[in-house]
């Protein structure tokens, strides 16, 4: 009788621990939702934010249409991904193409000192900052979803039950930009 109450704990304790580790992966699959939502908002209004800055800077640099062209190609770009890599790769480009943009407008002193052109600009690094906060948020959340899938016990009811991991939202041009040397002058 006593060997029968040891294993009838010990499957209790099993379906306990499976129901546990279920509710887990729910858990970490429905915060890489969140986290990839909060992403998706910071992205929409870095898009909607693009057309007024452009529309800002082309009444002062008639002369660099090919800037403002590349930049409006790389944000329809960005805007049509689909899958995390490719949100990824087209922000890049479009991250690429922003830079230039300012390059060009350091050129123009009235446009640096266009109230507009400048609120744009803070908009658009305030929205850069919470893009690289949610996307810390979602990163961190992939990687513990990866690891409860890989390792050992949970690896089997994730297996058992479908889970899948996420891709990284890595964005290599800021990454890269972050390990410059920062340019200093008075």
């Amino acid at each position: 009788m006593t060997i029968l109450y040891v294993v009838l704990g010990v499957a209790a304790a099993a379906v306990l621990w499976a129901i546990w580790a279920y509710n887990r992966f729910v858990r970490l699959t429905n915060r890489c939702e969140e986290g990839w939502s909060d992403i998706d908002v910071q992205l929409k209004r870095r898009y909607d934010l693009i057309p007024n800055l452009v529309s800002t800077v082309q009444g002062y640099v008639k002369h660099e249409r090919g800037t403002l062209e590349k930049v409006t190609e790389a944000r329809t770009k960005a805007m049509g991904a689909g899958t995390v890599g490719e949100h990824a790769e087209a922000e890049n480009m479009l991250t690429g193409a922003l830079k230039s943009l300012f390059a060009v407008a350091e050129s123009y002193p009235d446009l640096k000192a266009n109230t507009n052109f400048v609120e744009l600009q803070r908009e658009l690094a305030d929205t850069e900052n919470k893009i690289q906060a949610a996307r810390r948020f979602y990163n961190s959340v992939v990687i513990e979803l990866q690891n409860a899938l890989e390792q050992f016990p949970t690896n089997i009811v994730g297996n058992a039950f479908g889970f899948k991991t996420r891709e990284f939202f890595a964005l290599d041009e800021g990454e890269a930009a972050a390990r410059q040397p920062v340019k200093v002058s008075f």
